[in-house]
């Protein structure tokens, strides 16, 4: 990418380190501007329009933290990166939770410091140059993301889009499947044409045919004028296969031929049709497994499945869950009415420690009941332990779903035992204090918060 086209704002009270700042960013090609205090920050803002904003922690006036919140009231996409002395690190830690981007422990190493503002800076979408960037904005700009595993999907879907053919998208229910389908349909040679969606397991079986190939009038009862169907209403453009697993074995082999031949023959018709259609298709199951157990044919398998993207849930890219929460609620009409800020501290720590069996899809419900319901700008946690508290009791969670809830129980035992005192912690966990540190930034766990906590008991 070309660092040229991106502005970093950098804030220091340190004269010494703001030149070093600049200086390293600067010879890689960003543009950089230096300040050394908060309120000059805010004051230069909308005159440099900073595509990422670098701040210390702990500055005399106006500290980090002050500062990212009236950023982040202003520009909520805007990312912030927290540059903290190692004492300071619970206190990073915790500012993550709150939606900074991310934090550098002084001294840091140049490497760290590089990586951490490209993948920053992924959050504008404008990574690209020019001739790309439009077309990168359009086709991507509904799926809000920073994670690094959903930042290598969306490249290889650009890399696949440009072709016709046929993409394979696995995830659970939830995860957005016929949102990347429409981001592949966008990024496409097709995009000018039709885009169209189908369930399958919505289709009763005996309207199958009439419903992907269309009828003529008067081929059966109720047919009281031609239908066009999926094939024909897609031709151009690009038909969305959902839940693919779910088509009976009767019409697998019918769908085949149609897609072999590139023609449909409606119901009724003696003539077919040449339609000109890319497909793709998603499932939520494995369809690896319907195929070796004769539920999906091998020979359609293998035709729908030439490309494959999985996409990964929201317990795998839990760093998007602020992000996300943020973009549900600039969606949502009744945050501006009730001038909701945000969540609650507690509040994000519960959103970032759930397991979403539902994901995304499940995330926004959470968000809206718990706008819904909220008398206060800020959402406390007790809404947001109200909207998931209708999940299965007794339902047996995924094995890395349940290795992470250990880890995190685990951590809070030793943190309460030890009254926060993280040397001792990582002690008797037998590991280094980095380690555990990068341990308690996973789980979102900040020490400060168990000093005292045998006292209390």
């Amino acid at each position: 990418m070309s660092a040229c086209r991106y502005r970093i704002l950098i804030v220091d009270d340190d004269p010494a380190l703001l030149r070093l700042l600049s200086m390293r960013l600067s010879s890689v090609g960003y543009e950089v501007a230096a300040v050394e205090s908060g309120e000059k920050c805010i004051a230069r803002i909308p005159t440099f329009q900073p595509h990422l904003v670098i701040t210390d922690l702990r500055m005399d006036g106006m500290d980090g933290m002050a500062l990212f919140d009236q950023i982040h009231e202003r520009s909520p996409a805007l990312p912030v990166i927290i540059l903290t002395a190692h004492g300071s690190i619970p206190e990073a830690v915790d500012a993550t939770s709150r939606g900074v981007f991310g934090y550098l422990t002084k001294p840091f190493d140049s490497k760290d410091l590089l990586e951490q503002v490209t993948r920053a800076l992924r959050i504008t979408g404008e990574q690209h140059e020019r001739s790309e960037e439009e077309s990168v904005a359009e086709w991507r700009q509904d799926i809000v993301t920073r994670s690094p595993l959903m930042e290598d999907l969306l490249g290889q879907t650009l890399l696949v889009a440009s072709s016709d053919a046929s993409i394979f998208i696995h995830g659970q229910s939830g995860t957005g499947k016929e949102l990347l389908a429409r981001a592949i349909h966008k990024a496409s040679s097709r995009a000018s044409g039709e885009f169209v969606a189908v369930n399958c397991s919505a289709i009763p079986e005996a309207l199958f045919e009439s419903e992907f190939f269309g009828h003529v009038k008067g081929s059966f009862t109720g047919a009281t004028r031609d239908h066009k169907g999926l094939f024909q209403a897609a031709s151009g453009g690009t038909l969305f296969l959902d839940e693919i697993g779910d088509m009976p074995m009767s019409f697998q082999v019918k769908l085949l031929r149609a897609i072999q031949e590139s023609s449909v023959r409606p119901v009724g018709a003696t003539q077919t049709q040449k339609v000109d259609v890319r497909f793709l298709s998603a499932t939520h199951s494995n369809l690896e497994d319907l195929r070796n157990s004769g539920a999906f044919r091998e020979d359609l398998y293998y035709r729908l499945n030439v490309v494959s993207l999985d996409i990964p849930s929201l317990v795998e890219r839990r760093e998007d869950i602020p992000l996300l929460v943020n973009h549900f609620l600039g969606t949502l009409g009744d945050a501006v009415k009730k001038s909701i800020k945000g969540f609650s501290p507690d509040a994000m720590e519960v959103l970032l420690s759930a397991p979403w069996p539902g994901n995304v899809r499940q995330l926004f419900n959470v968000v809206e009941q718990s706008v819904a319901f909220t008398t206060t700008s800020l959402i406390p946690a007790s809404l947001v332990q109200r909207a998931l508290r209708g999940e299965a009791e007794g339902e047996m969670p995924a094995f890395n779903d349940a290795r992470s809830r250990f880890e995190r129980e685990y951590l809070t035992q030793l943190l309460q035992i030890t009254n926060g005192n993280v040397s001792h912690a990582a002690r008797i966990a037998k590991r280094n204090r980095t380690e555990f540190y990068k341990l308690l930034y996973k789980h979102h766990l900040n020490p400060s918060q168990f000093k005292g906590a045998q006292a209390s008991r």
